[in-house]
């Protein structure tokens, strides 16, 4: 099965409060989540985001999905490709666990405007926390 999942952060202030968001789409259905993270960096909640969105992940796929990673965070998507990040190998090498379970996973950057979605739904997070 092909999954698609999009996903961002948004802070208030960096340091500041933060949020995640996940938009994933599959078998034709479309499952919105958002999350308070706490208060973290604009980098730190780019990866926390990324880190709870394959954990929510976790519970509707397999092992053998097709898995379509989506973010706007240049930081997180080149440091899966490289698998190598200087200042945030801790949050890395969890993110690598969490997506090496999969056959086939491609992670692919996305401008912002095409992550609205998980924009909304970070943003809806830090303000119903």
């Amino acid at each position: 099965m092909l999954i698609k999942i999009y996903s961002d952060a948004a802070s208030q202030g960096n340091p500041g409060r933060s949020g995640a968001g996940l938009v994933i789409l599959y078998n034709g259905q479309q499952i919105q989540k958002h999350h308070y993270l706490g208060i973290m960096s604009n980098h730190e909640a780019e990866f926390a985001a990324a880190i709870w969105t394959f954990e929510e992940l976790a519970k509707i796929a397999n092992y053998d999905d097709t898995i379509m990673y989506y973010a706007d965070s240049k930081l997180v998507i080149d440091s899966i490709k490289k698998r190598y990040a200087k200042h945030f190998s801790e949050q890395l090498t969890q993110l690598l666990i969490q997506q090496d379970y999969y056959q086939l996973l491609i992670a692919n950057w996305i401008p912002e405007k095409q992550n609205h979605g998980a924009h909304q739904l970070a943003w809806q997070a830090i303000h119903h926390a």
